[in-house]
């Protein structure tokens, strides 16, 4: 299952309610980012809130192998590093999504059941660790599903924000593929919550903060 399932988790179509989120394009594109900008964007993405999300990932799989398993210390130490509301709120509205197929899949396991004592619920990250270990996925694919992850959700939400050629979507992702190998070595690096990176973008957490005040919206966040 272990070969399967870091494709599935970095599958768009996973139903977790991923399709709500841009990853921060939305936001930038109200505050004028254009098309051409897309990719560096990407990278931009890569060196700061993907390198931090994929670690704590990385972080709750490892705490997800403890017994028992305890996301309290990642789940703290993210929640400091996203200090934006409009973020923290959309990464736990797709931690609950993430959460809710783990639940399906198994729902007794005990990587499971220890998210239950995250209130009022885990962020996505914290819950993506939770459902690698379900899943039986090692840290390194756990990293790069995340990572990709990132890079599509942006690159599929331009399709119905700035439309083009979809072809481009496919060639930003693999132009961008330096980075991200960059981006999950680094997660993978992170000994412990205490050491998880703060890389976050300032302006990106402005355009957040503009976008969660505005009432047409096609993306959370």
């Amino acid at each position: 299952m272990a070969s399967l399932a870091s494709l599935l988790l970095g599958d768009g179509r996973l139903p977790v309610g991923a399709y709500t989120y841009s990853a921060g394009l939305e936001p930038a594109v109200a505050a004028g980012l254009t098309r051409d900008r897309i990719p560096a964007l990407l990278r931009a993405r890569l060196h700061t809130t993907a390198v931090t999300e994929a670690a704590a990932a990385v972080l709750a799989l490892r705490a997800a192998g403890q017994d028992p398993a305890d996301y309290g210390p990642v789940q703290h130490a993210l929640t400091a590093r996203t200090p934006a509301a409009p973020q923290r709120e959309a990464s736990a509205a797709l931690g609950r999504g993430v959460h809710r197929l783990a639940r399906r899949l198994a729902p007794d396991h005990p990587a499971v059941t220890a998210l239950a004592a995250l209130w009022p619920r885990p962020l996505r990250p914290v819950a993506l660790g939770a459902l690698g270990a379900v899943l039986k996925v090692s840290e390194e694919e756990l990293a790069h599903a995340v990572v990709y992850d990132e890079l599509q959700t942006i690159a599929s939400a331009a399709l119905k924000l700035l439309p083009g050629d979809p072809l481009d979507s496919v060639a930003w992702i693999l132009a961008a593929e330096p980075d991200a190998a960059r981006a999950v070595t680094a997660a993978l690096a992170v000994p412990g919550p205490d050491r998880l990176p703060a890389r976050t973008a300032p302006l990106t957490e402005q355009w957040a903060l503009e976008h969660a005040r505005r009432e047409r919206r096609l993306f959370l966040a």
